[in-house]
């Protein structure tokens, strides 16, 4: 069984990969992966292209936006179809991630980049009566944007409006595992009047995302695996190309003694195992009080065995979306298993279901020497982990090789946010998790192996630019000061100032 299946033909001088559903195991169609020389072409057309759409400006760039937004909205229903078909997840987390929070990522950044690409003024310290400087942000050029599976168009719409808004040229590849949804993407943005060339999209594996990187790309942004993440780093390294890589999780939640536990324990179902915990920021740790930590169990136990999982009609879980995942799920639980921790519910595949289903799972008894506690699982499995004290919970939180999300769940507010301080991830929520992707005035983004950059944020827009400074001279005189010929007159004169300047108490309020 296999979702993605190299098929033994050549279609148009390129390979050739077959795509089923993840679910139900039905025939999707077939992709033709591009090679090495289409995806340069499509580089050169994106950056013949990529000049004309930077001069029009952003409010312009803009319109194209809001009518991608209308697109969206008439095309909702095709949208769900196909990313359930292709990903195996509910129709109302494709509706909730691909449709509901693209309109808003698309309304949220064309409303606000005109103002945060404004031209502005910037301060000349020294030679401030002589000079003044204007800071624009010009477009990096092309960009290569290179997404996942998991939100096959909500992890390639985000970015890549900030790049069209900021006046790049995009060339997106998106995983071979859900590769139709893109196209409806290209179909959108199309509809939508985008010049020739500005959006294109490439389709295969991962020999055409390598191709990408050494294809003249100007700029490259990445959500993906960390090892892939590696890999990409050292092309841009070797390319001299910024870069922007959102990497895996093993994201904490800690539930303290004075926790309202009805919240604390439905906030943790829901976020181990909304869209099948295929979510970098889904909840993968749980340390809970040992004195509320029976109390807490039973509650996520009680709540995930009421979890209705499908591939049809009204249904809370789906599927794994590739096989490769799920037998990574069945390795890390069955290490567990080995190791002494107790399943309290599901902890194997889904014998009544014909595609790669794996039946919500929580397990309690979790120490750190077991795979479930330390690498990034993906899946619908919460493992949970008694300690005695905050300061312990905080320790252990911290002892992972990742930094992307956590939470912390107390009454005590000033409590919460305190220790929040205290732990290593790019984000900390507070009797919440997994929400910071949505809340676009927050960088997102991870410390350690979770990646390097920032993707939201008021410099989401600008870290596509490069930010060009231009310093002009008021008075247009025929010389400077230090300008040829050097004189003693001239070296007598620069240490006066120097004295005046770094000597003086006015010398020092002027410098």
């Amino acid at each position: 069984m296999a979702i993605v299946e190299r098929l033994d033909k050549i279609t148009n001088g390129r390979r050739t990969l077959g795509i089923r559903n993840p679910a139900t195991l039905e025939d999707l169609g077939e992709i033709e992966v591009a090679t090495e020389a289409d995806v340069r072409a499509a580089v050169e057309r994106a950056r013949a292209a990529q000049p004309a759409w930077e001069s029009i400006g952003v409010v312009e760039r803009a319109k194209y936006m809001w009518k991608l937004r209308d697109q969206l909205v008439a095309r909702q229903d095709d949208i769900v179809d196909m990313v359930t078909k292709e990903s195996g997840k509910t129709r109302i987390e494709a509706l909730m991630m691909e449709v509901f929070a693209c309109c808003d990522f698309i309304t949220y950044w064309s409303k606000h980049a005109p103002k945060m690409l404004a031209d502005r003024r910037g301060r000349v310290h020294l030679l401030r009566p002589l000079k003044y400087l204007k800071l624009v942000y010009r477009a990096h050029g092309v960009v290569g944007i290179i997404t996942p599976w998991n939100g096959p168009i909500a992890l390639a719409l985000n970015p890549t409006v900030q790049a069209l808004l900021a006046g790049n040229a995009v060339v997106l590849k998106p995983s071979e595992v859900t590769p139709f949804s893109s196209q409806i993407l290209k179909e959108m943005l199309d509809a939508a009047g985008l010049p020739e060339n500005v959006f294109q999209v490439i389709i295969g594996d991962g020999e055409t995302g390598a191709a990408l990187l050494d294809a003249g790309i100007d700029k490259v942004s990445f959500t993906g695996s960390v090892n892939t993440g590696r890999k990409i780093g050292e092309a841009c390294g070797r390319n001299l190309i910024p870069f922007t890589l959102e990497l895996g999780g093993k994201d904490p939640a800690i539930i303290c003694s004075d926790a309202n536990l009805e919240r604390a324990a439905n906030g943790a179902t829901f976020n181990a195992f909304f869209n099948t915990g295929q979510v970098c920021m889904s909840v993968e740790r749980v340390y809970v009080m040992d004195d509320i930590a029976d109390e807490f169990i039973a509650k996520v136990v009680e709540n995930t065995k009421a979890l209705r999982q499908g591939d049809s009609g009204e249904f809370d879980v789906g599927s794994i979306c590739m096989e490769r995942q799920i037998d990574i799920i069945d390795r890390h639980v069955e290490d567990a298993r080995a190791k002494g921790a107790t399943i309290h519910t599901g902890g194997r595949r889904n014998p009544d279901l014909k595609g790669l289903f794996y039946e919500p799972t929580v397990l309690s008894g979790v120490t750190h020497d077991m795979l479930i506690a330390r690498e990034e699982t993906f899946g619908p499995v919460m493992p949970i982990m008694r300690v005695n004290s905050e300061e312990e919970a905080i320790e252990r939180a911290n002892d992972t090789d990742y930094g992307l999300t956590a939470s912390v769940w107390t009454k005590d507010l000033k409590k919460g946010e305190s220790m929040a301080r205290r732990i290593n991830a790019g984000s900390v929520a507070i009797n919440d998790a997994s929400i910071t992707y949505g809340i676009l005035e927050a960088q997102f983004g991870g410390v350690k192996n979770s990646g390097v950059g920032r993707i939201n944020g008021t410099d989401a827009l600008k870290a596509y630019c490069y930010e060009q400074p231009i310093i002009i001279d008021r008075f247009g005189r025929d010389t400077e000061p230090n300008w040829y010929p050097f004189t003693a007159k001239d070296y007598s004169g620069m240490q006066k100032a120097l004295k005046f300047l770094y000597k003086t108490p006015i010398g020092r309020w002027m410098a």
